[in-house]
């Protein structure tokens, strides 16, 4: 399957920058979020004739892959009849303090994405672009073969949607790193090894708050290889979920 259409329930941070993605990489894209198609009228704007604005169930229904990137605490308003059959790649994370407590997540029973993947039975879930900030991931995309090329980490149950994800991510300007299933997906969540941090660079000591938000968006992200990527995901350690809750990302 050929990506030519990519469909986003949820047009926050992640989703914004993802759509900006799509459509300078030559993809359609179809964007939603809870309130209403003409909430979006700015965002399509600025993204140009590439996209457009719908309902989660019209973007569902139009998207070739479709990305998921609300609050964990909604997943199940997910469409799943609507998604029944699709790819769908999940960004989210378990932020305590947003999405409340999750007793099985907190117990280490199962991750943030097995749920979401028991709610859309009929889907195949793939993790991914959950471990990296929304300007980072806006900014660090390069070309195949680039010398400073980031690569991101994927993990999902079905290898065929994996590879289907992983094309994605070459198409936006990203490697993909399988780091297995969903069942070890909390190796690229929040508290984790390769989790935002390596693809920030060093934050100077002493900045105010305005002097903060500034660098936040102006300084370059730090390219981080496959290779890093594969041993940063190697070195998590499971620690209760939702532990180093950041939300800055979202």
């Amino acid at each position: 399957m050929t990506t030519r259409t990519l469909g986003l329930i949820g047009s926050g941070m992640i989703g914004s920058a993802l759509a900006g993605l799509a459509v300078a990489s030559g993809l359609n894209v179809v964007v939603s979020n809870s309130r209403a198609p003409e909430t979006l009228a700015e965002l399509v704007a600025g993204l140009g004739d590439g996209a457009r604005a719908a309902t989660p169930e019209e973007a569902a229904r139009s998207g070739d892959l479709v990305v998921a990137t609300i609050p964990l605490k909604n997943y199940a308003r997910l469409p799943a009849e609507a998604l029944a059959g699709k790819i769908v790649i999940d960004t989210m994370n378990y932020y305590p303090e947003r999405d409340g407590r999750l007793a099985s997540l907190d117990a280490g029973e199962t991750t943030s994405t097995e749920l979401v993947q028991r709610h859309l039975a009929d889907s195949r879930v793939v993790k991914a672009f959950n471990n990296i900030d929304f300007r980072r991931l806006a900014t660090s995309a390069r070309p195949a073969g680039a010398a400073d090329r980031s690569a991101l980490p994927i993990a999902g149950d079905d290898p065929a949607a994996k590879e289907e994800v992983a094309r994605l991510l070459d198409v936006l300007g990203y490697g993909a790193v399988d780091i297995g299933t969903l069942a070890d997906s909390w190796r690229s969540e929040p508290d984790t090894p390769v989790y935002v941090q390596p693809y920030l660079a060093e934050r100077p000591e002493g900045l105010s708050q305005d002097e903060t938000h500034r660098w936040f968006f102006e300084t370059p992200g730090v390219p981080v290889s496959a290779a890093q990527v594969k041993e940063l995901a190697d070195q998590a350690v499971r620690r209760p979920a939702g532990s180093a809750a950041n939300l800055s990302r979202d």
